[in-house]
């Protein structure tokens, strides 16, 4: 077996439980490596990434490096002569990093490949009424998200998942895919299988606001699967009135067919609201006005009104 020395790249939450998952199964960690500490809430104080505060938890030496070509980050890095390098959710890597191990860097990834490449790749499996995706690891080479593939697990979606919940579900089978690779790379008992870029090819692009507004000319399955896409964060949204509501969950109503124009509001102002899609009605269930938190639409009517 290989004596394997260890960096780990990560920045959020979704990175912690690979991080924990290979101290907690005494591989050597030699340095971890992340974003640097950001300003947050009204004081705006310098905050670590969460996979930092995991780092320092486990008193594994962190590197911080604003710049991943600088001269002097390089050459720290090689002074911890790792042989194998684990990315998760982390920025894309010069080769000069990449490259640099042995035993090579490899990536995880929420999909499975190549499907849904890119920086969101949860969400858009459930935008796009996927009813399956998983977990993948791979080599890094020159293309984002296109190495050789090490191992591949599936997760199915339940039709009411929303991307909160699935990625809960992925960060953990990913920590356990992770230390299912790096075991292998120790053994050398794993064999790659390359990408195919033939047949359609669905990408996960990273999600802006305008991504995020709802259509009310959509089908109706098509606006519920967009919002539990982007449920919690960075959630859907739409205008009633001239004000702008955040919308977290909504449910498909079969048996309402008044032949109104999308995006006409139906409601008794106590405890339904209503909205016209392309081909029907859904029900927001849950949303959140400009300014105030999240509420159930009932608890929403109790101080307010539409229309």
């Amino acid at each position: 077996m290989k004596e394997l020395r260890i960096i780990f790249m990560g920045t959020p939450e979704f990175a912690v439980p690979s991080l924990e998952v290979l101290v907690e199964n005494k591989f050597n960690v030699v340095a971890v490596v992340t974003a640097p500490d950001k300003p947050q809430g009204r004081g705006q104080k310098l905050a670590p990434s969460p996979v930092k505060e995991t780092a320092v938890k486990h008193n594994i030496p962190v590197l911080q490096p604003p710049n991943l070509k600088a001269p002097d980050f390089i050459d720290e890095l090689k002074s911890y002569k790792a042989n194998l390098q684990v990315v998760v959710a982390f920025r894309m890597l010069p080769e000069v990093v990449w490259a640099m191990p042995e035993c090579g860097t490899f990536n995880l990834h929420a999909s499975l490949l190549p499907q849904y490449r890119g920086a969101a790749p949860i969400n858009w499996a459930i935008i796009n009424g996927e009813r399956e995706t998983g977990v993948t690891t791979f080599f890094l080479k020159h293309d984002i998200d296109t190495g050789n593939v090490i191992f591949q697990e599936k997760e199915p979606i339940g039709y009411d998942d929303t991307a909160g919940a699935l990625y809960e579900r992925l960060m953990n089978k990913g920590a356990g895919l992770v230390l299912r690779t790096v075991q292998a790379i120790a053994t050398g008992e794993y064999s790659l299988t390359p990408q195919s870029d033939s047949g359609a090819l669905k990408h996960a692009p990273k999600i802006f606001k305008e991504t995020c507004e709802i259509n009310w000319n959509a089908p109706a399955e098509q606006v519920r699967n967009l919002v539990r896409g982007l449920s919690p964060y960075p959630a859907a949204w739409t205008q009633f009135n001239g004000k702008t509501f955040k919308i977290y969950r909504v449910s498909v109503l079969r048996d309402r067919s008044e032949l109104v124009s999308a995006g006409t509001l139906n409601s008794d102002n106590k405890n339904y609201l209503y909205v016209r899609t392309l081909d029907g009605w859904v029900s927001i269930d849950e949303l959140q006005p400009e300014g105030k938190k999240r509420m159930l639409t009932a608890e929403f009517f109790r101080g307010n009104r539409i229309g």
